[in-house]
């Protein structure tokens, strides 16, 4: 039975030759198995339509302009809020012709949450080099998605990138910049304005009354005294202290190393990583199927599956919608935490 929701969740078609939507199909198919709750898809219906096609997908496809007809038709139909791909969409074949309406699509779902209309933005996967080619000037989702959140605010917004998944949440202090750069690009007030964030979300979306933080350092063995590096000693270690004097319950520099496993995990509520690589290669080890990217610091809530558009298997029925279901759960979660709060 799917749950009742007041309102549905706008979910982005993502890179439309991408395997978002294969996934948008199998997890609306499973609407009712699942007890899914309502969303609407933004994007091109003829590429949902040809998509159900070759992957033998028997899916109603209903258009609507107005989200809250949306929760209505979910039973019955996958609900689509028209914006065309720009051309005639191939599985596996991405082009940059597409690229103007994958970021159209991510501006409306936003628009509808700010205005109240959806309950939270799903994001399907996107493939920046597309965007790029096509003039994106934002390293990825969660950076574009802060400038649309500070453009439709007035006010700035620093996001943070966490996966949250059954065996761990770990956030990245830096996110899409070269390993090169790491180092100079870490500074004390980013940790710990990160740490804030992470801090306040934890507690009021999540309903973690007082979340514990591991931080990890930056060098093997957290610089080792400062024999491997200086950074972890220079910037992380007063980091920490910084944000201990606020009340803030954060551990730390820990070797990155031993971070991980089951019973250091116990101890604590997220890792924040001082890079990319750092937070996603443990995540994804320990919940690939079942961790959801979220962006904290928004003014609303944002999930995304944890994966990418896995161009190579995009039409021929190998992608599994786990990590999207996962995503739009969590999304309805964390909506409904936020109304509650207000």
């Amino acid at each position: 039975m799917v749950i009742p929701f007041s309102r549905p969740l706008a979910l982005t078609q993502g890179d439309p030759a991408g395997i978002g939507p294969d996934i948008t199909l199998m997890a609306w198919l499973r609407r009712r198995e699942l007890g899914l709750p309502p969303f609407f898809l933004i994007g091109d219906p003829d590429v949902l339509a040809l998509r159900a096609r070759q992957l033998n997908l028997a899916v109603s496809i209903r258009e609507t302009d107005k989200a809250s007809e949306a929760a209505g038709m979910f039973a019955d139909a996958l609900p689509v809020m028209t914006i065309l791909a720009g051309i005639e969409v191939v599985a596996g074949e991405p082009h940059a012709a597409t690229a103007k309406g994958t970021i159209a699509a991510i501006e409306k779902a936003v628009s509808l949450v700010i205005t109240g209309e959806a309950l939270a933005v799903v994001t399907n996967p996107i493939a920046k080099a597309v965007l790029y080619e096509a003039g994106f000037r934002f390293p990825g989702h969660t950076e574009f998605l802060a400038d649309l959140a500070a453009r439709a605010t007035g006010r700035p917004v620093t996001p943070v990138m966490m996966l949250s998944g059954p065996k761990l949440r770990a956030i990245p202090v830096t996110i899409h910049i070269p390993v090169r750069d790491v180092p100079q690009a870490l500074t004390g007030e980013l940790i710990v304005e990160t740490c804030r964030i992470a801090h306040e979300d934890l507690r009021q979306r999540f309903g973690i009354e007082t979340p514990r933080l591991a931080v990890a350092g930056l060098n093997p063995h957290a610089g080792e005294g400062g024999a491997i590096g200086k950074e972890d000693e220079d910037i992380i270690r007063p980091a920490i202290e910084r944000l201990r004097d606020e009340g803030i319950d954060a551990i730390g520099p820990l070797p990155a190393d031993t971070m991980f496993h089951d019973e250091a995990r116990a101890r604590y509520d997220v890792a924040v990583c001082m890079y990319h690589d750092q937070a996603l290669i443990p995540a994804k080890a320990l919940g690939f199927d079942d961790s959801v990217n979220v962006t904290l610091g928004l003014p609303f809530v944002r999930t995304s599956p944890d994966h990418g558009t896995a161009f190579g298997i995009a039409g021929k029925g190998l992608a599994r919608e786990q990590s999207l279901v996962a995503a739009l759960k969590l999304a309805a979660q964390l909506g409904r935490s936020a109304e509650s709060c207000r």
